[in-house]
């Protein structure tokens, strides 16, 4: 590994502690520098981070977390339980980048945080809260400098260069004698929104690694000349259907879109080969995947006629379908192929583009303005969060849109009382097997993430969560 690493990212930012985000340029960011409360593994489960280790009652309602030995904030404040809390409180207290309050404080609005001593945050629910564990996962634990900026973590790097303003960031290896040769001493970040000109800086050897290569207008060409590095991501492109009134509101109609859309084209045409199809709704590394051991629902035109003509609704209105322009990306060819297939089967679509992502999102979630069909992106890579945001009748969260199923109902609070992994698993396994057979969405894809690097740069690899990995950070053996 060289001693430098020069990395170009669609965004360089640290943001404030109580803005969470999914952005895979901060969250490589963010990964680099601080430490989660816990770490996410592909399949759902978790492992130790900050939190070394824990322990909770039987019945899942107390649990102990214990920070790891010698947690040091990089200007020498050791991490203690209280720092933990009140990042957690601020959290609880805040608002997303869209206005929107987090869903974190409904997850936590009865459950009591406190301190035993530096080194134990205790939590306390009246119900079951295994899935704090998932939760945990998302907390990077930072603390704000003097001068105002959120780059204080406990990571293996720390920040000497930060410019917002500029896109830019010089990090450097807090253990310099750590014996890793595969770790760079320094990474220079640099922002650069367009995905051509990052892969263009890559190939004229001004930076070593390029990340989301995938974002490039057309196919991409992986040349022999870089190494490459990909993964299915754990994000979902979908169409919310409007499940509260109109069509959709009938499960055979819902049943009969999610047969009419030929994602092996859509891949190939759309996405140039860099996806891979949707089955439920959740990606095939989120926790109750495997258990399910789910296949995508079958192109078939005629079983989605047949499902339209049993349903027993008017279809001679036009539906109404809503669009953004990115985020996802792509978000207009999706459209255009998404709305030929709906024509196919018999449908009469009126497509309404909004231009204005963040207020898209407003309207979509707060004031459930989705027409009949919305295209959007899930991120969450937590099961219970898409389930509790999004599915849950019972929870009404902000992206429900009227879905009812009793069965879906049933497995859930199952699913959020099980305590053990093994039982977690099962449980949201029998909810994502039920939600393939009365789906709630149109499922789409899980888009594949690309990186580009030269020949020569080593020890790269690329999580699910759209997050690059230098040198094995991720495997950090820590001693208690």
């Amino acid at each position: 590994m060289t001693d430098t690493l020069r990395i170009g990212l669609e965004k360089v930012d640290f943001r404030l502690p109580t803005q969470v985000t999914d952005d895979n340029s901060i969250l490589t960011l963010k990964n680099w520098v601080f430490e989660p409360l816990l770490r996410w593994e592909s399949g759902g489960l978790v492992k130790p981070a900050l939190f070394s280790h824990w322990t909770h009652s039987k019945d899942g309602r107390e649990w102990s977390f214990r920070i790891r030995n010698g947690a040091v904030f990089h200007d020498g404040v050791p991490c203690v339980a209280r720092h933990i809390i009140n990042f957690i409180e601020g959290i609880l207290d805040s608002r997303d980048t869209f206005g929107m309050r987090w869903s974190y404080y409904r997850y936590f609005q009865h459950t009591q945080f406190t301190a035993e001593g530096n080194e134990i945050v205790k939590v306390e629910n009246p119900k079951p809260i295994a899935d704090v564990l998932d939760i945990f996962t998302e907390f990077y634990i930072c603390r704000i400098t003097d001068n105002g900026k959120p780059i204080l973590g406990t990571g293996r790097y720390r920040v000497e260069e930060f410019d917002g303003n500029e896109g830019s960031a010089v990090l450097e290896l807090v253990k310099s004698d750590d014996g890793r040769g595969q770790i760079p001493r320094r990474i220079i970040a640099t922002a650069e929104p367009s995905a051509e000109k990052r892969l263009l800086q890559l190939q004229e050897g001004q930076i070593d690694v390029a990340l989301n290569l995938e974002r490039v207008e057309e196919k991409l060409e992986f040349a022999s000349n870089l190494q490459w590095g990909k993964t299915a991501n754990t994000l979902s492109i979908i169409y919310y259907l409007n499940c509260n009134k109109g069509i959709f509101s009938n499960q055979k109609i819902r049943l009969a879109v999610n047969h009419a859309i030929d994602r092996e084209t859509l891949i190939k045409d759309v996405f140039h080969d860099l996806a891979i199809p949707a089955t439920t709704v959740v990606s095939p590394f989120h926790l109750g995947m495997r258990d399910a051991n789910l296949k995508p629902i079958d192109y078939d035109i005629e079983q989605a006629k047949k499902l339209l003509q049993e349903s027993g609704e008017d279809l001679s209105k036009p539906i109404l379908l809503r669009t953004p322009t990115y985020m996802p990306e792509r978000a207009e060819a999706i459209t255009n192929l998404v709305v030929k297939a709906l024509q196919r089967i018999g449908l009469e679509v009126q497509v309404d583009i909004e231009t204005n992502r963040p207020e898209y999102a407003r309207q979509v979630g707060l004031r459930k303005n989705i027409g009949d069909l919305a295209l959007f992106d899930s991120s969450p890579h937590s099961t219970f969060r898409v389930l509790d945001d999004k599915i849950s009748m019972n929870s009404v969260g902000v992206w429900w849109q009227g879905y009812q199923d009793d069965a879906v109902q049933q497995f859930l609070t199952l699913a959020n009382g099980a305590v053990g992994d093994n039982e977690r698993e099962y449980s949201y396994g029998k909810v994502l097997g039920r939600l393939r057979e009365n789906p709630p969405w149109l499922f789409l894809v899980h888009p594949v993430l690309v990186f580009g690097a030269r020949l020569g740069v080593r020890g790269l690899s690329l999580s699910e969560k759209g997050v690059l990995e230098v040198g094995g950070i991720e495997e950090e053996e820590r001693k208690a």
